[in-house]
């Protein structure tokens, strides 16, 4: 196995034990994360998103597989099974993840998933009639990072340091 689908491999079975420490691990300093939900985000705020997630997974399932890496570039399936917090909704998505590496990191991680067949699920009727909109892709992102930059500053203060808005 190449140490890069290895190191895909530890992110996910850190992710799958709720250990953000452990997938936070993975990630190059100056990583780029993106997916539909979060939008872009850099460097710590990407490691911060996985910590917010766990420390709210209760419920979550994951499978992961389909791992191939090389030394520049990966990809993996996972899928996540949970009940989204903000509605009591289950959900259900399927995600496609592409890395690139860098010093034996990842650097690059984009998550692609259908928005509105996630929306549908986590949000029911308004996901259903909407979420094919940009609209409620944006006001879904603009919550998301609310949520996140809340988080942040919450841990911040916990540890008597500062953080940056992750916009």
């Amino acid at each position: 196995m190449h140490p890069n689908e290895a190191l895909v491999h530890r992110f996910y079975t850190s992710f799958k034990a709720r250990d953000a420490e452990g997938m936070r691990a993975c990630y190059h300093p100056d990583v780029v994360f993106c997916d539909p939900a979060f939008g872009e985000l850099h460097g710590d705020a990407a490691g911060d998103m996985w910590a917010m997630l766990c420390s709210r997974a209760h419920d979550l399932r994951l499978t992961f597989g389909n791992v191939t890496a090389d030394e520049e570039n990966g990809k993996a399936d996972w899928e996540a099974r949970y009940t989204f917090s903000q509605t009591g909704r289950p959900v259900h998505n399927r995600i496609h993840a592409a890395f690139q590496f860098r010093d034996g990191l990842i650097f690059r991680h984009i998550d692609d998933f259908s928005f509105w067949r996630w929306s549908r699920q986590a949000l029911g009727p308004a996901g259903l009639l909407l979420g094919w909109t940009p609209t409620l892709r944006a006001k879904v992102q603009s919550a998301a990072r609310a949520g996140l930059d809340a988080y942040r500053q919450k841990a911040a203060a916990a540890a008597g340091a500062a953080v940056t808005p992750s916009a």
